[in-house]
């Protein structure tokens, strides 16, 4: 079974509460580690770990002093979930054949490795189809405030 870690799971959630936070107060200062940590109970040292990352990545940015935090680097809809989650968890493979390191020791022998890459292929896709702000409930908001509507996934 795929399944994103807890840390990929929490980044999304904090550019999530982003984007929502800048629909709310457009102009509203950065958003502090604590403020997203406790609106969705993460661990604060963890969450301020994944947001340094996400920051390091170009997917936030950090503003320093007594109104600092970190804020969206670029609109909701321009972040995906695959940038995401690559920031967090290194690049995106289901097996281990399919690396940035080449093939693997059983490459001249295997059957699997092309319809496994279409796999991976296919869910690298769909992630970089799924942006910060389909993310958002657009009964929350209006459905004007986000572009693109909710994307569904279907397994």
């Amino acid at each position: 079974m795929l399944r994103l870690t807890k840390k990929a799971d929490y980044g999304l959630m904090a550019l999530k509460y982003l984007a929502e936070q800048q629909l709310l107060t457009p102009q509203a200062p950065a958003r502090s580690a604590k403020d997203i940590a406790e609106a969705y109970h993460i661990p604060p040292q963890l969450l301020a770990k994944i947001l340094q990352t996400l920051a390091k990545a170009g997917l936030l940015v950090s503003h320093a002093g007594s109104n600092g935090g970190y804020a969206l680097s670029r609109p909701a809809l321009g972040i995906t979930a695959f940038e995401v989650i690559r920031a967090i968890d290194g690049p995106l493979f289901i097996t281990s054949c399919i690396t940035i390191h080449g093939t693997c020791d059983l490459a001249g022998h295997c059957t699997i490795k092309e319809p496994l890459r279409k796999v991976n292929d296919s869910i690298k896709d769909l992630l970089n189809g799924i942006r910060i702000g389909d993310l958002i409930d657009p009964a929350e908001f209006g459905s004007a405030a986000v572009a693109g509507g909710l994307v569904s996934i279907a397994v």
